[in-house]
C-alpha cells in the first residue's frame, strides 16, 4: 500500500470501514475509531497543535501503514504480526463486547505499531526531538475516550450508568490502560531508535509476544468480569454494520 499523505490514510481507512460494514465484519469497529483518530491528528497538524507538523504527518502515515498492511495481509491470508493476527481472529467471535474489540485494536496499535513507527521516522538521537509531539498524539487518542463512551452508550445504553458506577475505571476492568500503553510505547520507541536493524527485528518479536499477552487479558479478563461482559454482550445492539456506523458518527 503506497501511502504518502495523511489524506491517503483517511481515504484508505474510509474504504476499510465501508468494506467492513458491507461484510458485517467486527474489524470495522477499530477501523471506524482509527479513522476518527486520524481526522483528529490531521486537524491538529492543520491548526499547528504539534511542534513539527511535517514530522507528525510522516509519523501518522508510517503508523497507519502498519495497521493497513496488517489488515490487508490478514484479508489475503498472508502473515502479519501475531498481535494483529490475534485481534483480527477475535473479530470472528460473537462473545466479545464492542469495547473489547476496540481495546484489542488500540492495544496492538499503541503498544506495538506506534513505537516502531516513531523509531523509523526519528532514528537515533532524533527520537528525543519527537517526544513532545509523541505525547500530543497520544493526548489526541486519549481525548477521544469521551467520544468512545458516547458511542458505546448508544450501542449499549446502560454504559452511562456503568461509567458513573466505575468512576472512569472501565479500562481497568479489561486489564488495559491507555496511559500505561503510551508510557511503554515511548520507552520502546527510544530503545528501537538506538538499535541496528537486526536488533530491532529481534526486539520487535519480543514486543509482539508481549502485546499478545496483554490482548489475552482483554479477551479473558477473569471469571467475574466475564460474567458481567456476558450480560453486556446480551444487551448490546447485535447489528454489526449499525454499530460501526455509530462509532463513525456519535460524538459526546
Amino acid at each position: 500500500m503506497n501511502l504518502l499523505t495523511i489524506d491517503d490514510v483517511i481515504l484508505t481507512l474510509q474504504n476499510i470501514t465501508s468494506t467492513c460494514k458491507n461484510n458485517k465484519d467486527r474489524a470495522g469497529y477499530f477501523a471506524a475509531l482509527y479513522w476518527r483518530m486520524t481526522l483528529a491528528v490531521k486537524d491538529g497538524i492543520v491548526n499547528n497543535y504539534f511542534e513539527n507538523g511535517t514530522l507528525m504527518e510522516a509519523l501518522d502515515v508510517c503508523f497507519a501503514k502498519r495497521y493497513i498492511d496488517a489488515f490487508q495481509a490478514y484479508q489475503s491470508f498472508t502473515p502479519c504480526t501475531h498481535a494483529w493476527q490475534f485481534a483480527f481472529e477475535n473479530c470472528k467471535k460473537s462473545n466479545l463486547i464492542v469495547l473489547q474489540h476496540l481495546l484489542l485494536g488500540i492495544n496492538t496499535h499503541i503498544n506495538l505499531d506506534l513505537a516502531i513507527a516513531a523509531a523509523k521516522v526519528a532514528p537515533g538521537n532524533k527520537i528525543h526531538d519527537l517526544e513532545n509531539d509523541f505525547n500530543r498524539i497520544n493526548d489526541l487518542i486519549a481525548g477521544l475516550a469521551d467520544d468512545i463512551q458516547a458511542c458505546l452508550a448508544t450501542i449499549w445504553p446502560p454504559m452511562k450508568q456503568l461509567g458513573k458506577l466505575l468512576n472512569g475505571q472501565e479500562e481497568a476492568l479489561l486489564n488495559f490502560s491507555i496511559n500505561k500503553a503510551r508510557q511503554v510505547s515511548w520507552a520502546n520507541a527510544v530503545l528501537l531508535a538506538n538499535m541496528n536493524e537486526q536488533q530491532q527485528q529481534q526486539y520487535i518479536q519480543t514486543m509482539d509476544a508481549g502485546v499478545v499477552n496483554v490482548a489475552r487479558g482483554i479477551q479473558q479478563p477473569g471469571f467475574w468480569i466475564q460474567f458481567l461482559l456476558k450480560w453486556i454482550r446480551m444487551t448490546e445492539y447485535q447489528n454489526i454494520d449499525q454499530n460501526i456506523q455509530l462509532i463513525e458518527t456519535v460524538k459526546n
